[in-house]
């Protein structure tokens, strides 16, 4: 049979932040795994469908440090990708996964809850004592996430504007200023190096022992291993609270429906939110190169094939999901893939999920009638991130009624 050319990639643009492109829901219908054309020519294979974009995560054919190497398929996020956690293959990858695990099981994450609670009232009392309206970027979803992450870190509170700086500059643009990220890695480079003197009871003290223990392992490894982590541990929750706002904005009738009150409704509006919205560009998360002929989806991949598993398409796929293109805040049955699944299922689930939960609820609790104070035309998304990062998000609600 003759192969069909490439289609070429990226896809004609979503219509929106949170939509994914129109041309996805065709290919899962009728070429679900296709061969596609980057912008620099080079060739991989697209998965769409959920099974195929699970089988890609969680088959060890699939291999991420082979498509971290020099002949990767797209450039991510420069050596961050290379060398920490997103860019091993087990063993290696399992070991130091274990490692940096213990921060976040869910007996951790639960101890955390009531610190988190805490912060998210504080916070929410700045945005009521500046508002309405008030930027809940500023006060809420991005200091919060890099609170938690940098007390499991064992970051002072000084020193935490600085480490937030570098973390932008690692999902920055490396082709465009590999000088800035490079920077930021050396500065975090700084930090290991002060830490492994002046030890603590933290989690970069704890993979700095456990890295030393070790032989075969760089400090180059040590210092992406640490950074990515880090970089993972509030990046994506921050955008995930815009996006969920955002979305919901789109969405007035089941925003108004939603009890900050009932916990489990909460839960499972977050988990309807993280299957709906696109956090990158085309929704594709982490290419894998096969290491063996593989069949994906009907398909017989080559060995050395690069394969983008399309998550924001396998997550709108209809054979898993029931008016998949629906936004539906009740959805009982929904084994999305927003956090990944497999040996690199996102490390921190556990911990976005809670912070996403009680940010979300107190929101709704304490601020009644929720609203975008500005047209969704004039958000600004920052430049050259490879995650959908709002600059600001003003929002407005109804202020308490004055007694007479």
């Amino acid at each position: 049979m003759t192969q069909q050319p490439p289609i070429q990639y990226p896809l004609t643009p979503a219509p929106a932040t949170y939509q994914p492109s129109p041309d996805y829901a065709e290919l899962r219908e009728r070429c679900p795994v296709p061969l596609i054309e980057l912008p620099d020519g080079t060739r991989a294979y697209l998965a769409t469908r959920h099974a195929d974009v699970r089988q890609v995560f969680t088959d060890q054919r699939f291999s991420r440090a082979a498509a971290a190497g020099p002949n990767r398929p797209t450039r991510e996020l420069g050596s961050l990708a290379e060398d920490s956690l997103i860019g091993m293959d087990p063993p290696r990858h399992t070991m130091m996964r274990r490692v940096v695990s213990h921060a976040f099981t869910p007996r951790r994450v639960e101890e955390l809850r009531p610190k988190v609670v805490e912060l998210v009232d504080q916070m929410i009392d700045e945005m009521e004592a500046v508002g309405p309206p008030a930027d809940v970027n500023k006060y809420l979803s991005a200091p919060l996430p890099i609170y938690v992450i940098s007390k499991l870190f064992g970051i002072a509170e000084a020193d935490r504007d600085k480490v937030r700086q570098w973390s932008d500059a690692l999902v920055g643009d490396w082709d465009a200023d590999p000088a800035a990220p490079q920077a930021a890695l050396d500065a975090f480079g700084e930090m290991i190096a002060d830490r492994r003197r002046h030890p603590g009871d933290d989690l970069m003290s704890a993979l700095i022992s456990a890295w030393d223990q070790q032989h075969d392992l760089s400090e180059r490894e040590l210092i992406s291993v640490t950074a990515g982590v880090f970089v993972g541990g509030h990046e994506t929750t921050t955008n995930q609270v815009n996006l969920f706002l955002l979305v919901l904005a789109r969405h007035p009738g089941q925003l108004a429906r939603l009890d900050g009150h009932d916990r489990d409704a909460v839960a499972r509006a977050v988990e309807e939110l993280a299957r709906f919205i696109q956090l990158g560009d085309n929704g594709v998360l982490l290419p894998r190169v096969t290491t063996e002929e593989v069949e994906l989806g009907g398909v017989c991949l080559p060995a050395g094939s690069a394969v983008l598993p399309a998550v924001v398409s396998a997550n709108r796929d209809s054979s898993v999901f029931a008016e998949a293109d629906r936004l539906d805040l009740t959805r009982a049955s929904n084994p999305h893939l927003g956090f990944g699944a497999g040996p690199h299922h996102c490390l921190g689930a556990a911990l976005a999920r809670m912070e996403l939960q009680e940010a979300l609820g107190a929101l709704l609790r304490r601020l009644p009638g929720l609203r975008l104070d500005v047209p969704e035309s004039e958000l600004r998304f920052k430049p050259g991130l490879v995650v959908n990062s709002l600059e600001s998000l003003p929002v407005t609600w109804d202020p308490p009624a004055r007694r007479p």
